[in-house]
C-alpha cells in the first residue's frame, strides 16, 4: 500500500470533519447560538475557519498540475530527499529546524501526483463544511 501522502491525509480529514458536522450541526447549533451570547468570540471563531476554508480552497483550486512534464519524477525526487533527511535527522540534530522546513516542502510536492484524484473530493468536502459552519451562526 502507497504511503499516504498530504493531500489524501487533508481529504481524509476534511471528510471526518464534515461527517461530524453531517451528524451533529442540528445537535450543537442551539448549543452555539446560546453560547454566542455568553461569548461572542465563538461566531469569529467560527468566522475564521470559514476564511481559512476559503483560503485552502483557493489553493487548492490554483494547483494545475496538468502542464508540468516528469511530475512523477520530482515526486519521487522528493521522496529519495525525505528519506535522506530522516535518516539524517538524529545524526545533525543543530539542523533539526532547517530538516523539518525542508521536509514540509517535500511532503507539499511529493503529494501532487494524487492531487489530481482527490482535488474535487476536496473542495466538495470544504465547500460542505463551510455551509454547515454558516448554518451554526444563523
Amino acid at each position: 500500500m502507497p504511503e499516504e501522502n498530504l493531500y489524501q491525509e487533508l481529504k481524509d480529514v476534511l471528510q471526518d470533519f464534515k461527517d461530524f458536522l453531517d451528524e451533529n450541526v442540528a445537535t450543537i447549533k442551539p448549543a452555539v447560538q446560546a453560547l454566542s451570547s455568553l461569548i461572542p468570540q465563538i461566531n469569529e471563531l467560527i468566522d475564521k475557519l470559514i476564511d481559512l476554508l476559503g483560503k485552502l480552497k483557493t489553493e487548492i483550486e490554483n494547483l494545475d498540475l496538468s502542464a508540468i512534464e516528469n511530475l512523477e519524477k520530482v515526486s519521487t525526487f522528493t521522496e529519495k530527499t525525505k528519506d535522506f533527511l530522516n535518516a539524517s535527522k538524529n545524526l545533525l540534530p543543530d539542523e533539526a529546524d532547517t530538516i523539518d522546513e525542508v521536509l514540509a516542502v517535500a511532503d507539499v510536492v511529493s503529494g501532487l501526483p494524487s492531487l489530481d484524484e482527490v482535488k474535487t473530493d476536496i473542495l466538495s468536502l470544504i465547500d460542505a463544511i463551510v455551509t454547515h459552519l454558516n448554518s451554526l451562526k444563523a
